[in-house]
């Protein structure tokens, strides 16, 4: 199968998905830390709830450093 050049993502696209990859990456360690609290045996440990915390944290500075960057970017349009 042979694909056209529209068939992937542009140049745009591309760029988004660069500009969002640390949340997705604060976000995939924040669902490995809720896994491990989740499926602790007997019990998750003090570093499992702190793993947990520190996730949730870097989820929102990401998140935030997004916005902040997207409205930087929309009011220099």
């Amino acid at each position: 199968m042979k694909l056209a050049p529209s068939d992937g993502p542009s140049r745009a696209e591309l760029a988004a998905i660069q500009q969002e990859w640390p949340l997705i990456e604060a976000e995939m360690s924040l669902v490995a830390a809720e896994i491990r609290v989740l499926t602790a045996d007997p019990q998750p440990t003090v570093r499992d709830w702190h793993r947990l915390h520190s996730a949730e944290r870097r989820v929102l500075r990401e998140a935030a450093a997004l916005v902040c960057a997207r409205l930087s970017e929309a009011l220099a349009a």
